[in-house]
């Protein structure tokens, strides 16, 4: 029988896969709005095509350390585990959006600062 304070590694990765894809999915269809909204790069379809390929390095890049931090903090606490893990997802959406999304050096006169017209002003965009 499992210690009560143990988690087990299937559950840590089941959490890392499941809000790693959501981190995906949020930052890649952001991106792909940031972008059209300013205007960037060749085309849709080659923005589409960078954020397909884009999406799975996503995916694995925030499903790892999220599989770690609730693995080691579920431990002593389920649900602080859970919400510790959904400020991280949060977090690596948001860095992967202005890091990837809000380039500084694309002047556009559609976006000035680089920051669509759409993007809410209490969050920081670089």
């Amino acid at each position: 029988m499992a210690d009560a304070g143990r988690v087990s590694r299937g559950g840590a990765v089941r959490v890392g896969i499941l809000l790693g894809g959501g981190t995906s999915v949020v930052s890649t269809v952001a991106i792909g709005q940031v972008w059209a909204a300013c205007d960037v790069g060749a085309g849709s379809a080659a923005n589409s095509s960078t954020l397909l390929l884009l999406a799975p390095l996503f995916w694995f890049a925030t499903a790892i350390p999220l599989a770690v931090l609730y693995g080691v903090v579920a431990g002593r606490h389920r649900r602080a585990a859970l919400a510790a893990a959904l400020l991280l997802a949060v977090c690596c959406a948001w860095f992967l959006v202005t890091w990837l999304g809000v380039l500084d050096s694309y002047p556009d006169p559609v976006c000035p600062g680089n920051v669509p017209p759409w993007w809410p002003e209490f969050i920081p965009a670089s």
